[in-house]
């Protein structure tokens, strides 16, 4: 029988839903209150379906985004998310053709860059995605940060202050401390009004089930907002009565170092809390360094998060600054012929110029590559010392190492 792979109609919505929670293994039932929770803020003209004798078995959708690239300078993105093959109807190409359609769509639009978190590594290669940045978890055993109990929560060092406060607070001083971080945090991504909806509870219908967090704001000595955490605890107690409860951080955004220190110290400060669970943080968090023992903070996950497809390598590479001062001209392969071509940068730390050329090429890659080199995470280096890169002028890779590479790590704070 045919498959049929489009866009879906209003009508095929619950259907479309009941094929997303199978792909990702969640109970296959949609509710009408989930429907109309969901359905207004999802953009029918991107969202695709393959179905087959009426029946959806795969889900594709993606949204406007834009993303920060090295330097601060916001891109606009393709942001790729939904995407599920129900396990009858593997290994049929059905990705292949969901993936094509958006992609041919988001160039045709202008959108610079493709973006994913990647439920699994080997997929999203073929496609021309690389992973771009990666995010890092600890937990922290408390007792033994050597951390001053008596903390409490003006912030002695400093004039600040902490508050708990509540998710309507969060939805009027989040956004703003947000688009803070954003504009220094390269691989940052954008949250519109409905993820901050989500993420405190508001308006939630469907299946999922809400337990309010705790959180809480830093403010600097001029009683300005410069941070925020938020956290859940458990309720768990040994057979001696003592307290071994563990914090978990849903999330932190912290614009100054201030303000950074502050917060993870106020949570490894609570009462009964003996355990801190970070969340994704960046591989170079400063976190267990602003421990006295950084050795109480173990890593618990390591792992690939954001990946980047480049769309427009022209506009991408002109976006970002460069550590060093170079010029190189590139040879990109892209199996979809979406950007194959030469393309001479000449670039600096202040801005760079990029044309297509057809003069002789310094490096070889194809386009998953400089998706992966795009946020300066990676090494040229690496990727050239894996074959990945194929230098073709003497000493172009060690060129491109200095250019590329940035002075703190890629992060992405956000799952889509």
């Amino acid at each position: 029988m045919r498959l049929d792979v489009r866009t879906i109609t209003e009508s095929e919505f619950p259907g479309w839903r009941q094929a997303l929670n199978t792909g990702f293994l969640r109970p296959p039932v949609v509710t009408a209150e989930e429907v109309a929770d969901r359905l207004p803020h999802t953009d029918l003209a991107r969202t695709q379906g393959a179905f087959d004798g009426g029946r959806c078995v795969a889900t594709f959708r993606s949204f406007a985004q834009e993303l920060t690239v090295v330097g601060g300078a916001s891109v606009q993105a393709d942001a790729v998310s939904n995407v599920t093959v129900s396990p009858t109807h593997r290994r049929r190409g059905l990705l292949s053709r969901m993936m094509a359609t958006d992609l041919a769509a988001a160039k045709e639009r202008g959108d610079v860059v493709a973006t994913l978190i990647a439920a699994e590594y080997p997929i999203y290669g073929r496609y021309g995605f690389g992973p771009a940045a990666w995010t890092t978890e600890w937990e922290i055993d408390v007792p033994r940060t050597g951390l001053d109990p008596r903390w409490s929560g003006p912030c002695a060092q400093d004039g600040g202050r902490i508050d708990l406060v509540s998710g309507a607070d969060v939805r009027k001083l989040g956004p703003a401390l947000h688009e803070r971080l954003r504009a220094r945090q390269h691989g940052a991504v954008s949250r519109d009004t409905r993820w901050w909806e989500l993420n405190t509870g508001e308006n939630l219908s469907g299946p999922e089930t809400w337990t309010e967090p705790f959180y809480a704001v830093y403010s600097n000595a001029d009683g300005e907002p410069d941070g925020l955490i938020v956290y859940r605890a458990d309720d768990n107690w040994g057979d001696a009565k003592q307290p071994l409860n563990r914090a978990t951080v849903l999330g932190q955004i912290a614009v100054t170092p201030a303000a950074e220190r502050a917060l993870w110290h106020f949570v490894c400060s609570i009462d009964w809390i003996t355990t801190v669970r970070t969340g994704h943080r960046a591989p170079d968090d400063l976190l267990p360094l602003l421990l006295p023992d950084p050795r109480a903070a173990r890593i618990v996950t390591q792992a690939d998060w954001l990946w980047i497809r480049v769309l427009d390598v022209v506009r991408a590479l002109e976006a970002r600054t460069y550590a060093v001062p170079g010029a190189l001209t590139l040879d990109i392969h892209d199996a979809t012929g979406l950007t194959t071509g030469r393309y001479h940068l000449d670039a600096s730390p202040s801005g760079a110029t990029c044309t297509p050329t057809t003069a002789a090429a310094d490096l070889a890659l194809d386009v998953r590559e400089l998706g992966t080199l795009y946020l300066g995470d990676e090494s040229p280096a690496r990727l050239a010392a894996l074959g990945r890169i194929e230098e073709l002028t003497p000493g172009a890779v060690a060129l491109a190492e200095g250019m590329f590479r940035a002075a703190r790590r890629a992060w992405c704070p956000d799952v889509f």
